[in-house]
C-alpha cells in the first residue's frame, strides 16, 4: 500500500510538469517528432534535371533516438526487428518489471541505453532525449502511453490492436491529427507483399464486387480449456519484487495481482485484452479493409458464441460484420471465425491447409479441412481468392481459374521498407507510415465492435455517422468503457 501511495504521490507532483510539456508542444505546433528546435539535418538534393537524389531529413543524423516502453516478450522482439533495421538508436528503455528474465535479455543487449519503470518518468527526465517510442505493452496501456507520446511530440509505433475500447480510438486519431506526429501501428503485414498486391488487384479491377469475405484463426489460445461458469478473477497473488503492479495497470480498474493477468495472459481477459480478433484481425483483414474501403459496420452479429463468460473470451466465436455499399461496391458480410473446432466452409478448388492430400474431395466437391492456417476467403463477382495472414499474397481459386487468369494479372511494386524500417524513415522524413491511425484506427474500433458483442453475447446495430450503438444502452455505454482510475483522467482529454 504504501507503494502506491507513493506512486501515486509522484505521478500529482509530476502533473504540473507533464502538462506543460504538453502545452509547450501545441506552441511549437509539433509538426516534427523532434524538438522545436531541430532543424533539417540534411537538405533535399536534386540533379540538374530536377530529380529528386535525397530526401530532406528531419533528425538530426542518420538514425532515430528510440525510446522503447514494453521491452520484454512481443515488445522484445520489435525491438530487436527495429534494431536491426541500422536506422534507430535504443537510447532508453521502460518496462514496469526491468528484473523479470524477458526483460533482462533486452536489457543486456542495450547497456548504454537509460532505464526506466514507469514510462510517465521516461518522458519527465529524458524527453529530451529521443526522437521516437514504441510502445510493446499489453492492449489496455496503449492507450496513456501514446497519448503521452504524441502529446510529448514524439513519433509514434504501437503494436496492434491502437487501445481497448472504441472511444480510446477515436481520442488517439484525434491527438496524432492535432500533435501532427509520425504513429504507426503494428500490422506488419501492412509493409508486405499482400498489402501492395492487394492495392494493385484492386486498382486493376481483378478484385472487385466483393460481397462476402470469410476470415479464420482455429489455433489454440491461452482460455481455451478454462472453467467457462467462472464467476469472479482468480485470487489475489504477491507482487514479485521487480514488478510495479501499480504502474501496469495504469488507466484499468482496481484489480488484485494474479499471474494470469502478466505475460501473455492479459490477452485472455475483457478488461485487458482484445482476444483472438484484436490478435489476429489486424493480420488477416487489414488489407482489404483499407482498400475496399470499409471503414465501420452497421451491424455486428454473433452468429455463435461457444463457452460464453463475462471475463473472458469465448471457447469459439463467429461473428458476422455486415458493411452497407460504399460507392459503387456492394454491401459486404465479413464473418469471423475462431474456436479449435469452429472451421468455415471452404469453396470448391479451395485445396488443402494442413490437410492430407490423399484424402478424397467430398461428393459436393469441397474440401472440409480439419485445421486452416490463420487467413481468408475472399468472394467476389467473378473470381474468388484464398490468402493467408501477415503479408501472405492471395491465390485465385481453382487452380485452373488462376491459371486463366495468369497473364491478365498486373504487376506488382515490391515494398521500399519492411514496417519497422518503414516507420523510421517517416520519421527521418523520407517516407509515409502505411499504417498511420487515420487507417489503423477504423480498423482497429471494427475490433472493439467484435468483441462487444462477444461480451454481451448480442447483436449490435452501429450508426457508422453517429458512431453509436442504437439498440443496446449498454454496449453504448461500453464503447466508452469504465471511467479510468484517479489519477488518471488526463489521458481523456485531446
Amino acid at each position: 500500500m504504501k507503494k502506491k501511495n507513493q506512486k501515486t504521490q509522484e505521478g500529482s507532483a509530476k502533473k504540473e510538469r507533464r502538462d506543460f510539456l504538453k502545452k509547450s508542444a501545441l506552441a511549437f505546433g509539433a509538426v516534427t517528432i523532434v524538438p522545436s528546435h531541430v532543424l533539417f539535418a540534411k537538405p533535399e538534393i536534386r540533379s540538374k534535371t530536377g530529380e529528386l537524389i535525397r530526401k530532406a531529413s528531419v533528425v538530426p543524423s542518420d538514425r532515430v533516438n528510440l525510446a522503447c516502453i514494453g521491452i520484454g516478450n512481443r515488445g522484445g522482439q520489435v525491438i530487436d526487428a527495429i534494431d536491426n533495421t541500422g536506422l534507430a538508436n535504443i537510447v532508453a528503455l521502460c518496462d514496469v518489471d526491468m528484473g523479470a528474465p524477458h526483460t533482462v535479455k533486452t536489457i543486456d543487449k542495450f547497456p548504454k541505453a537509460k532505464h526506466f519503470q514507469d514510462f510517465r518518468e521516461l518522458f519527465d527526465k529524458a524527453g529530451n532525449e529521443f526522437d521516437a517510442v514504441t510502445v510493446g505493452t499489453p492492449d489496455f496501456s496503449h492507450f496513456p502511453i501514446t497519448m503521452e507520446a504524441m502529446a510529448a511530440g514524439k513519433g509514434v509505433y504501437v503494436e496492434k490492436p491502437l487501445a481497448r475500447t472504441f472511444n480510446e480510438i477515436e481520442l488517439l486519431m484525434k491527438a496524432a491529427d492535432k500533435y501532427k506526429v509520425v504513429t504507426q501501428m503494428g500490422n506488419q503485414g501492412h509493409s508486405e507483399a499482400n498489402y501492395f498486391q492487394f492495392k494493385a488487384w484492386v486498382d486493376a479491377g481483378i478484385i472487385k464486387d466483393v460481397k462476402k469475405i470469410t476470415c479464420h484463426m482455429n489455433g489454440r489460445r491461452r482460455w481455451h480449456g478454462w472453467d467457462t461458469s467462472m464467476t469472479s478473477f482468480p485470487p489475489a497473488e504477491a507482487i514479485p519484487e521487480t514488478l510495479d503492479w501499480d504502474t501496469w495497470l495504469t488507466t484499468a480498474q482496481e484489480h488484485n495481482y494474479n499471474k494470469d493477468f502478466i505475460n501473455g495472459q492479459w490477452r485472455c481477459w475483457y478488461d485487458f485484452g482484445m482476444g483472438a480478433l484484436g490478435d489476429w484481425g489486424a493480420h488477416i483483414m487489414d488489407s482489404f479493409h483499407q482498400f475496399l474501403d470499409l471503414g465501420l459496420p452497421y451491424e455486428v452479429d454473433p452468429v455463435k458464441i461457444e463457452g460464453h463468460n463475462p471475463l473472458f473470451y469465448p471457447q469459439a466465436t463467429t461473428l458476422a460484420f455486415k458493411f452497407p455499399k460504399r460507392g459503387k461496391m456492394p454491401k459486404l458480410t465479413v464473418t469471423w471465425y475462431d474456436g479449435l473446432d469452429n472451421v468455415p466452409e471452404v469453396p470448391a478448388g479451395y485445396g488443402t491447409s494442413e490437410l492430407d492430400a490423399d484424402i478424397p474431395a467430398a461428393s459436393n466437391g469441397k474440401i472440409q479441412p480439419s485445421k486452416l492456417n490463420p487467413g481468408k476467403i475472399i468472394y467476389g463477382k467473378d473470381l474468388t481468392f484464398k490468402g493467408g495472414s501477415h503479408g501472405s499474397t492471395l491465390s485465385i481459386i481453382p487452380s485452373e481459374k488462376a491459371k486463366e487468369m495468369e497473364g491478365k494479372l498486373p504487376d506488382v511494386p515490391e515494398s521500399t521498407s519492411n514496417h519497422f524500417a518503414n516507420f523510421l524513415l517517416a520519421c527521418k522524413g523520407e517516407e509515409k507510415t502505411r499504417s498511420p491511425f487515420e487507417i489503423a484506427g477504423p480498423l482497429s474500433q471494427v475490433f472493439t465492435l467484435g468483441t462487444l458483442a462477444q461480451r454481451l453475447n448480442t447483436k449490435l446495430k452501429f450508426d457508422r455517422d453517429k458512431k453509436v450503438i442504437t439498440n443496446n444502452s449498454l454496449a453504448n455505454d461500453l464503447l466508452v468503457g469504465e471511467p479510468p482510475r484517479k489519477g488518471w483522467e488526463e489521458y481523456y482529454k485531446v
